[in-house]
């Protein structure tokens, strides 16, 4: 199955963003870090981010045929209708700009991708809502493991002697 270049642009762009809202407040309170270290903060996070956000419909329809077995069709892929929100959605991730604002937006995503997902599961829009709920809380959740445990090891890594 082909991604369209225009799905793929907008989920590097969202991942990028995603991203940048995590590494600015860290830039913020250490102005000392290198741009090395930056870039490669930014790439980590952009390849991350858009991985969880290109993962969230196929984990959702996982989660569908867990709830209804098997599923006919190929399974659900973001389209550049349903992404361009979730991008609107990362470029306000930025903590400044209010995290309850972020959080509407992409409860507002996840409803657009239950309708899809409702239509090519034979779920009602319901149990569709509730897979891609659970799919998107899923995949947030193993991020952010991901981040502690990485925010540990640099932490434990910058304490040992030289």
């Amino acid at each position: 199955m082909s991604v369209p270049t225009a799905v793929v642009v907008l989920l590097v762009l969202a991942g990028l963003s995603e991203s940048a809202g995590r590494v600015l407040p860290l830039v913020a309170r250490r102005p000392r870090l290198s741009p090395r270290f930056l870039v490669l903060l930014m790439t980590t996070g952009t390849v991350v981010e858009g991985t969880v956000v290109a993962l969230w419909p196929l984990t959702a329809w996982t989660l569908a045929e867990l709830v209804r077995g098997p599923l006919p069709g190929p399974a659900l892929s973001w389209t550049p209708a349903l992404v361009a929100p979730m991008l609107l959605a990362a470029v306000l991730a930025f903590p400044l700009l209010g995290p309850a604002l972020h959080l509407l937006l992409v409860v507002g995503v996840g409803a657009g991708l239950a309708g899809p997902l409702a239509t090519a599961s034979g779920l009602g829009w319901w149990a569709a809502a509730a897979c891609v709920a659970g799919a998107g809380l899923g995949l947030a959740g193993a991020v952010e493991v991901v981040r502690r445990v990485t925010a540990r090891l640099m932490a434990g890594a910058r304490e040992v002697p030289a």
